[in-house]
């Protein structure tokens, strides 16, 4: 009997040159993004290798559009899967009394922010470089939530609805999340006498 393939309606579907492209240009920020989760390079790198894994694996059958927010969706679950695996380990370890792991703290200043735009002398290159590097300070400190929310606004550029979608809550709570970061990053700058 002959069976009618389902006909594909709306926009086209993304190419293996497309998803590629996609990947290869979001790469530096999803590592950046995982490296602030994690705080360790080696892991971080990990999980935005199995996040582009499981996107080109899964979801190559959809529209080039839809790959921002789902890239962005599979790498927060991601991340979230390996602090679910690290708890239920380190549950583990302590009821058998063994060592946990320390957790490596690098600082690493945003790189996104480019210091000398715009600016005339090199003082003020260095003072725009030293602001660059507290904010960085100030968003690892950010509690993981109000971070995520941060990130996927204001470094991502999404909507308040995209975010929504890709931290699986309403878009209500991504308005709390980063007005809390706003604010706990602006308070951050103000005690060491600089004016957001």
């Amino acid at each position: 009997m002959f069976r009618r393939q389902p006909i594909h309606e709306g926009p086209p579907l993304a190419t293996e040159k497309e998803i590629a492209g996609f990947l290869a240009e979001v790469e530096r920020r999803a590592f950046k993004h995982a490296l602030y989760a994690v705080r360790d390079e080696h892991l971080a790198l990990d999980l935005v290798q199995e996040s582009m894994m499981r996107l080109a694996d899964k979801y190559a059958g959809k529209p080039a559009e839809e790959l921002p927010l789902l890239f962005h969706r599979i790498l927060q679950n991601t991340i979230r899967d390996h602090y679910r695996r690290q708890k239920v380990r380190n549950l583990w370890s302590t009821m058998l009394s063994s060592l946990s792991s320390s957790v490596d703290e690098d600082d690493d200043p945003l790189e996104r922010i480019n210091v000398d735009d715009g600016v005339s002398g090199p003082a003020e290159v260095a003072e725009r470089a030293q602001v660059v590097a507290l904010i960085d300070e100030a968003v690892k400190k950010l509690p993981r939530r109000q971070q995520e929310a941060f990130l996927l606004r204001y470094w991502e550029e999404l909507d308040v609805a995209e975010t929504a979608q890709v931290m699986g809550c309403s878009e209500g709570s991504v308005k709390t999340h980063c007005s809390r970061a706003n604010h706990s990053i602006a308070a951050f700058l103000r005690k060491r006498g600089i004016e957001p």
